[in-house]
């Protein structure tokens, strides 16, 4: 299996992981669904991470490396779990507001804010082809906020809109630092999955805490099978990621667009099962999205 596949594969785990996360967080307590699902993902990596560190006969197998890990290499693990946590939470809390179908065509964008970031912290120049792709990114986002008006959604006033856009931004920082950790540094994709999952447990904690004392009575939280199934989509879409990232030959500009075709799975969920309006006009605007996306990545 290739690093395109690989890609493939990704998206269509992430398109179910967004629907998994729209229906645990509808109706329910945000940071309570964080904390169970951040701790889900903890549970399943959790006895590998044991049995690496105190099983001999794990020391030459495919565990092996999850306890090879120094000092500094746990401090980025850590960097990497706070950059996400923030991301998730922003996230979560937009996507209880938004609809799916406006929520995730937002999150898409994201490869729009990577080439800013490289733009403003790298000092890096866009070729001819990436610019156009950055405009027709944000033509495509200026028509979604036309369309969200008629469903009582200003974008330019919208805290759940702005929390989504806060989103996609952390988690295009987050994607430029996964390269920085596979690549530069070469930790293995099991080693960062594993103990990022891990850390997001605590950091997690306080959000949850606060909610217990501040907001239990008010925003109650109730338990869905779906909260789960968030954090496996997502174990299932971030492993073959980070193995196709992981590949010498990997093209980040070919599997970034690929991921983001992700938001077709959602938008189709949306249509179907919760009829979500205006489909015909986010249809074109997603596709004005995809299309920029493949610009910046050809660039």
């Amino acid at each position: 299996m290739d690093w395109v596949l690989l890609s493939i594969v990704s998206a269509v785990c992430l398109g179910f992981y967004d629907i998994a996360k729209k229906s645990a967080v509808k109706d329910n307590a945000v940071p309570v669904v964080l904390l169970f699902n951040v701790m889900t993902a903890a549970i399943v990596w959790l006895p590998a991470i044991l049995w690496s560190a105190f099983s001999g006969d794990a020391r030459d197998g495919i565990f092996s490396a999850l306890t090879d890990v120094s000092a500094q290499d746990h401090v980025r693990l850590l960097l990497k779990s706070v950059l996400v946590g923030a991301s998730w939470t922003a996230a979560f809390f937009a996507m209880k507001q938004l609809p799916i179908s406006i929520a995730t065509p937002i999150r898409a964008t994201s490869p729009l804010w990577t080439v800013a970031i490289a733009v403003i912290a790298m000092h890096e120049r866009p070729s001819m082809m990436q610019w156009m792709g950055m405009v027709v990114i944000l033509i495509a986002f200026f028509s979604f906020s036309r369309i969200g008006k008629r469903e009582g959604i200003h974008f330019h006033r919208s805290k759940a809109v702005a929390l989504m856009v806060v989103a996609t931004l952390l988690g295009a920082i987050s994607a430029i630092y996964d390269k920085y950790l596979l690549q530069t540094v070469a930790i293995p994709p099991a080693t960062v999955q594993a103990w990022f999952s891990i850390y997001l447990v605590p950091v997690m904690m306080p959000l949850a805490i606060r909610w217990y004392f501040v907001d239990r009575t008010r925003k109650p939280f109730q338990w869905k099978w779906s909260i789960p199934l968030i954090a496996i989509f997502l174990l299932v879409a971030d492993f073959v990621y980070f193995t196709a990232v992981s590949d010498p030959e990997a093209l980040i500009s070919v599997i970034s667009p690929v991921r983001r075709t992700s938001v077709i799975v959602s938008f189709v969920f949306g249509i179907l099962k919760l009829g979500e309006k205006n489909w015909r006009a986010k249809l074109v605007c997603i596709a004005g999205i995809l299309g920029g996306v493949v610009l910046i990545s050809r660039g």
